[in-house]
């Protein structure tokens, strides 16, 4: 009988990766999440408490991204690296400000509902361009 472990280690590492980014993602969205419901709960416009949440996970997400998801780094100098998922990050946060909006503002969901979708479609945003521009295997060279 093959364990749950022996079959995680059969599977594609891109599949590999995508799984464990995404618990690496519950996580930073836990953080996220909670930190923007309370800085609403506090009286913070929900774009702000939004954009502040958002920054706290993008550290928990670099944080586990390096140490437990991707096996590949392709930028050796680790400020580069970290300046790179930054920046994939900011275009998250634009990507998620807008959507935040969308939902809350012309839909007419609250904040809470609305971090939902724009959680779910910034995750594949998110897990596409940092694996394809930071933690991709280099080419092999001819």
């Amino acid at each position: 009988m093959i364990s749950l472990q022996g079959l995680y280690h059969r599977l594609p590492l891109g599949v590999r990766e995508l799984l464990a980014y995404g618990l690496a993602s519950a996580a930073a969205l836990s953080v996220d999440a909670a930190l923007m419901v309370v800085l609403i709960d506090l009286g913070a416009h929900y774009l702000v408490a939004t954009a502040v949440g958002f920054c706290a996970g993008i550290a928990v997400a670099y944080g586990l991204s390096v140490s437990m998801v991707f096996r590949h780094r392709a930028i050796a100098d680790r400020r580069r690296e970290f300046a790179g998922f930054l920046a994939v990050g900011m275009i998250g946060l634009v990507l998620t400000q807008l959507l935040m909006a969308f939902w809350v503002s012309l839909i007419g969901l609250e904040p809470p509902v609305a971090k939902l979708p724009t959680a779910g479609l910034v995750f594949v945003f998110n897990f596409v361009a940092r694996r394809t521009l930071l933690f991709s295997r280099p080419a092999p060279r001819p």
